[in-house]
């Protein structure tokens, strides 16, 4: 189940920059992009908190195009596809395999509670089937939380032993150690990417290949730094910083805190316009984060410099 085409080490779901109108404002994402890869950050676009499911499968169509035209390495990112309708999945899918993207991130079908592993094999069966090109490489996404739909030890052995050169990794976020461990033991080689940088360093230790993290929008060089030098001596210590920065931000909903971070961090306000359902975070709660990251020494260096002239 090893192969070299695995994609590993740290990448951000990017946070999405919206206009006044709330379309997507695809040159400021670009420069994001550029910053977050200038770190050794590879890009999850179209993630949880991307805001993905707030976006339309022509939107994110649009913005994959509008990313590579702007000369970013398809190759480094792995955006999400998975949708509730298996046509909307297909339909994304084969578009970032033909702009040549190394990976998809594939949520399951997400409407219907209580199915079955069969339903749920079927489900990716037929995305494959569809999609039909021998470049893709499949990254599942549990994350039983927002999704309700879990993704078992058995569904993978199943998907892994019919399409093995398609199914060839997991994003966990459901934060349960034991069941990344699990993972990592039963199916070897099968690229394992923690949900958060809180998990890491172990996840790094049992042979994972890295995490695809919220908080690597804000803090990707030192995530980065540790997925690389995950065996230093002085890891357990950069692991326990990460975690304190991250309770920091998970204290307040985490996307709008992560876009006031940037806002504040480049100086644009524009970073902080999210899309209902969702709203930005108030002026209390966003001087109480601020002043929390002021405490804990915290910058995103270099930041300014992605404004618009």
């Amino acid at each position: 189940m090893s192969g070299p085409d695995r994609m590993s080490g740290v990448l951000s779901p990017v946070i999405t920059p919206f206009k006044a109108d709330l379309s997507v404002d695809a040159e400021r994402l670009a420069r994001q992009c550029r910053w977050l890869l200038a770190r050794d950050c590879g890009l999850a676009v179209f993630g949880t908190n991307s805001e993905a499911n707030s976006l339309s499968v022509d939107e994110k169509i649009a913005v994959l195009d509008s990313l590579t035209e702007a000369g970013l390495d398809a190759a480094r990112m792995m955006p999400g596809t998975g949708a509730c309708a298996i046509p909307d999945t297909v339909r994304l899918t084969s578009h970032a395999v033909k702009l040549g993207c190394s990976g998809v991130l594939m949520l399951p079908p997400f409407y219907y509670k209580g199915v079955s592993d069969e339903g749920l094999f079927r489900a990716y069966s037929e995305v494959i089937q569809r999609v039909g090109d021998a470049r893709l490489r499949i990254y599942l996404y549990h994350f039983p939380a927002l999704s309700g739909v879990p993704i078992s030890l058995d569904l993978i052995e199943r998907l892994v032993t019919e399409y093995p050169d398609q199914v060839v990794g997991i994003k966990d976020s459901s934060g349960d150690w034991g069941n990344m461990e699990a993972m990592l033991k039963r199916f070897p080689g099968f690229a394992m990417f923690s949900g958060t940088e809180g998990l890491l360093l172990k996840n790094m230790r049992a042979g994972g290949a890295g995490c695809i993290s919220a908080t690597a929008n804000v803090n990707p060089t030192a995530i980065a730094d540790l997925a690389a030098n995950w065996q230093a001596p002085d890891a357990q210590a950069k692991q326990d910083k990460m975690n304190e920065l991250r309770d920091a931000f998970q204290a307040f909903p985490l996307i709008q805190a992560m876009k006031a971070a940037a806002a504040h961090y480049s100086g644009d306000a524009t970073w902080e316009r999210v899309r209902p359902p969702l709203v930005e975070l108030s002026a209390a709660e966003k001087s109480s984060l601020l002043g929390e990251l002021e405490r804990l020494g915290f910058e995103m260096p270099g930041l300014a410099e992605t404004r618009a002239a």
